[in-house]
């Protein structure tokens, strides 16, 4: 399921690094990324405490309420990020990792096991001077993982490592069964350790979680639906539950259960993301006077999360729907305005701008479109009953929670144009300073904000590529030059699209960028050089 809703791969990869850097400017106080810690001898017996390390130690520091992102978390960022769960990550990358989805600590590890005892070896990096803060180290008996594990993040987290439980733990068996099913890869191994600590602890409601997560993946929502509709009311689970729950009902297109589902819970536990999904709902099916319009919804999932972009987009969407050109337009500038790589919206800005008469505005949406997304092309080809936008665009929102990435600042600069004009200068000047020193973290923030200002600036868009293309962010890079070509054609930013497409090996591609270029500027001795490089 979550494949399916998901924005396309590039787009969201996009949105990632535009708004992540920025993330650790803006987040208050400590978020700790906590790694599997490594298992130096192989040991078989310690391989899925490897995994486990990383659950137990966020689990603890989040009891003592120092903010670690979840394994959940932990593994959307590397999905997005295009880096391998189980890869060995050198010490400089996963300080970068780190640095780019917000956090202020990594902490990394290992594990050994000698006799009768397990040590326990933890190091706090704190990200801004990339030193190490804490080095912790505990022993015990493998029964007293628990312990172990409680005086590790007790010491990472700055506090005496004796002291009460910090959160009521399973039976060890249990555990291992649950982290075991966390990290198969095969379906019926996933199933079949679930299940196996379920049946040792039927209260055990994360393995229940977990199940839905399996099943909902692996397209068969009605055993997602038997797995998150036996978390029961009393559990601390059971609003994360019944929002899974909803969206089972929604794949299997029960969309009058996942409604009410939807709005008892978002009763008792408002959130954006509930809204969001009842506006999906809503416009998938026939709305009544007494369900509303989809576009209430999304309104209140503004209201309570202004900075997310898919409720612009859906919001927007919605009011095309609704026939509403002004709304529609206004929301869908807001869309691109947070990310100016969301093709989608692009698209459907350019027809409402079209339809609206902007014709000279909507046909360079269209532009930008049609070199965001390949889908674009095939619904103008192909527009279904007549309609250029198909239907079907609307995103749903997968966890209850809201996004961890945080987003930029959606608070526009007061004042007129000119204004906004001087501020986008300012974030620029100061952007390309970070630049050339290097900081890259900085420099993206500034730059984004300068685009926050000005969401066409071609030089911004030009050092973005730049940035992501040096630290090997292939995709992002070439969306970015893209993107500057398209606001103002120039032979650097068609040089840089080249370099980007070589280092997808995509040499046919950047053949062609080169070509362009030196049409553009005919002595590049960059385009030259680099073509050079090319087989005849």
């Amino acid at each position: 399921m979550r494949s399916i809703v998901r924005a396309s791969a590039l787009l969201v990869f996009v949105l990632l690094f535009l708004a992540w850097p920025e993330a650790g400017l803006l987040a208050a106080g400590e978020r700790f990324l906590v790694l599997p810690f490594d298992n130096p001898e192989q040991n078989a017996k310690l391989y899925w405490l490897s995994e486990a390390s990383s659950v137990l130690v966020s689990d603890n520091l989040n009891a003592l309420a120092r903010r670690a992102y979840t394994r959940e978390e932990r593994l959307e960022a590397f999905e997005q990020l295009q880096v391998p769960v189980a890869a060995q990550l050198s010490h400089a990358t996963v300080i970068r990792l780190g640095q780019l989805i917000g956090a202020t600590h990594v902490v990394i590890g290992s594990l050994r096991l000698g006799g009768d005892q397990i040590a326990v070896r933890a190091q706090n990096i704190r990200l801004d001077t990339g030193r190490l803060e804490s080095e912790v180290e505990e022993f015990g008996a493998p029964e007293n993982l628990f312990a172990i594990f409680d005086r590790v993040g007790r010491r990472l987290a700055g506090m005496p490592a004796v002291g009460v439980e910090l959160s009521p733990r399973p039976a060890l068996p249990v555990f291992e069964n649950y982290i075991k099913g966390l990290m198969a890869v095969a379906l019926p191994a996933q199933v079949g350790y679930l299940n196996a600590a379920i049946k040792l602890d039927p209260t055990f409601d994360r393995a229940r979680v977990a199940l839905w997560a399996v099943h909902q993946d692996a397209g068969n929502p009605q055993a997602a639906l038997v797995a998150a509709a036996a978390v029961p009311q009393t559990s601390p689970l059971y609003p994360s539950a019944r929002f899974n729950v909803a969206l089972s009902l929604i794949q299997l297109t029960r969309l009058e259960d996942a409604f009410a589902t939807l709005k008892t819970l978002g009763e008792k536990t408002p959130r954006a993301t509930i809204m969001n999904n009842i506006g999906v709902i809503q416009m998938r099916r026939a709305a009544t006077p007494q369900g509303g319009k989809a576009s209430y919804y999304f309104n209140q999932a503004i209201k309570l999360d202004e900075t997310d972009p898919d409720y612009c987009f859906n919001l927007g969407y919605a009011y095309w729907a609704e026939k509403d050109q002004q709304a529609a337009i206004f929301w869908l500038r807001e869309a691109v305005r947070r990310n100016s790589a969301d093709g989608e919206a692009h698209a459907v800005l350019s027809v409402a701008l079209q339809a609206a008469g902007a014709t000279t505005e909507a046909t360079r949406e269209r532009e930008l479109a049609t070199q965001l997304s390949s889908s674009y092309a095939e619904w103008a080809m192909k527009p279904v009953a007549g309609e250029l936008i198909p239907r079907g665009l609307e995103r749903l929102k997968e966890s209850l929670e809201e996004s961890t990435a945080q987003r930029v600042d959606t608070q526009i600069a007061t004042g007129g144009q000119r204004e906004q004009r001087e501020l986008a200068t300012f974030h620029m000047d100061r952007g390309r300073r970070f630049f050339e020193q290097g900081s890259d973290a900085e420099a993206v923030a500034e730059f984004r904000r300068a685009l926050y200002l000005s969401p066409y600036e071609a030089e911004a868009q030009l050092l973005l590529g730049r940035i992501y293309l040096r630290t090997g962010h292939t995709p992002a890079a070439i969306d970015a030059f893209k993107i500057s070509i398209w606001s103002h054609e120039s032979a650097a930013a068609r040089i840089g699209l080249a370099k980007a497409y070589l280092q997808a090996r995509n040499e046919a591609s950047a053949r062609s960028e080169i070509a362009r270029a030196l049409v553009l500027e005919p002595q590049s001795s960059e385009a030259k050089e680099l073509l050079g490089q090319l087989k005849p």
